[in-house]
């Protein structure tokens, strides 16, 4: 069955880095679009960016743009999420998602249509 588990949240002060894992089973890694959403406590999700299959494309929603950056290996099957210059609004918990289609950009904001989710890494930016 398609497994998605995260690691490597954590509390992190205000500029500081984290680095999200996402590794992945029961299906084709290699062949799917992959993406990290987030959810802040009493907020909407939010899809923060994406990844082709192939890595040959990325996205970032603009809140995180020039500050995360997205990758993936193939060959280990795990999709990463690297943070920096974080802040307190960063706050939330962040989900590896396997794309069932394309993400729609539409009025500022990116939608995407999953099937599979990872359990969830708290990140919590504080000092």
């Amino acid at each position: 069955q398609v497994q998605l588990v995260e690691s490597g949240g954590g509390l992190a002060q205000p500029g500081g880095t984290l680095r999200l894992s996402c590794a992945a089973s029961g299906f084709t890694f290699s062949s799917y679009a992959m993406s990290w959403a987030r959810q802040a406590p009493g907020k909407g999700l939010e899809w923060v960016s994406g990844i082709y299959s192939d890595g040959s494309g990325t996205w970032y929603a603009d809140s995180v743009k020039g500050r995360f950056t997205i990758s993936r290996d193939n060959a280990k099957n795990t999709l990463y999420l690297q943070m920096n210059s974080l802040k307190p609004e960063d706050t939330a918990l962040y989900y590896c998602a396997k794309l069932k289609e394309g993400c729609t950009y539409y009025s500022g904001t990116y939608y995407c249509v999953t099937d599979y989710w990872g359990q969830g890494a708290q990140v919590t930016v504080s000092s």
